[in-house]
């Protein structure tokens, strides 16, 4: 029996600089709050730092233009995302926070979080730059990072397995794959282990028995995790797939053929913070297709 998936409900929300890339990444928050049938938020955090808003009572009249500036961005954004979903209620939110700090603070209790590849102003370098990677490490709730160029439709969501234990992620992916009534494909990446360094490498080796019992039991992982769900999904057609192959190598070619990419965010702690681990970031900087990061307790 499987654990049950982390709760995950609420609106959209994106964050938006008005940048080329942050639009894009609207229009896909809109279609992925219109999916859902919840609203969306577009937040933008106060992106010129030495010009407070004239809100507080500042008279800089620099202030007050970048801030009509600003205002004008969110106003045109709105607009956008009522022509392309109008059965989305959408609001605006501009921020004194931090970009980083506004979006994890209202993706809290967000279904999910969108961003763009990267950005200019409050979302400087918004993927991959220090807000982004922020999100990524710190979100509490899904987040997805808009990326990939191939605007075809495959009809299938991917998701990489690690192990059984990316529940919450498993779960996601199934629910995304029944919201875009396409199939899923479940793939588990894994590669022998390396012989050691050192005096005692040249003695080291594995068996035929022993390398066949490591290809069985990497098969097996995503079998396993996924047979309970195929009773809770039953209409979802989905494919288990296992390669022995460098994990994030093998993603990122994968995504070629997705619509959207799963990942559960496996946080490490480090000195300066969590951080995230390699095969994320590989599919964060190189993944042909959006990728969505499902938090990891």
């Amino acid at each position: 029996m499987t654990r049950a998936p982390t709760p995950f409900s609420g609106r959209v929300i994106v964050g938006f600089d008005g940048s080329d890339h942050a639009v894009r990444a609207l229009d896909r928050a809109a279609d992925e709050a219109a999916r859902r049938g919840t609203s969306l938020e577009i937040v933008c955090g106060w992106p010129w730092g030495k010009h407070p808003l004239p809100d507080f009572g500042v008279t800089d009249d620099t202030g007050k233009l970048l801030y009509s500036s600003a205002r004008r961005m969110m106003d045109a954004a709105t607009e956008r995302v009522r022509d392309r979903a109008p059965q989305v209620a959408v609001s605006e939110s501009l921020t004194t926070e931090s970009a980083a700090r506004a979006l994890l603070r209202c993706g809290r209790d967000a279904a999910l979080t969108v961003v763009g590849t990267r950005g200019h102003g409050g979302f400087a370098g918004l993927l991959l730059g220090s807000v982004s990677l922020r999100v990524a490490a710190h979100c509490t709730t899904p987040l997805m990072v808009v990326r990939g160029d191939n605007g075809d439709e495959h009809h299938r969501v991917l998701i990489g397995l690690e192990s059984d234990a990316d529940t919450d992620a498993l779960h996601f992916a199934f629910q995304e794959a029944q919201r875009r009534a396409c199939s899923l494909r479940v793939l588990h990446a894994w590669q022998y282990p390396a012989a050691p360094h050192g005096s005692h490498a040249t003695s080291y080796h594995l068996t035929w028995d022993e390398l066949e019992h490591l290809r069985k039991g990497a098969e097996a992982v995503a079998q396993y995790a996924v047979a309970p769900l195929r009773e809770t999904y039953p209409d979802i057609d989905v494919h288990t797939d296992t390669v022995c192959q460098q994990p994030g190598k093998a993603l990122v070619e994968a995504s070629r053929n997705a619509d959207v990419i799963v990942l559960a965010a496996h946080r490490r702690p480090r000195r300066v913070g969590l951080q995230l681990g390699p095969v994320t970031h590989a599919m964060l900087h190189h993944a042909h297709c959006p990728v969505v990061l499902v938090p990891v307790d």
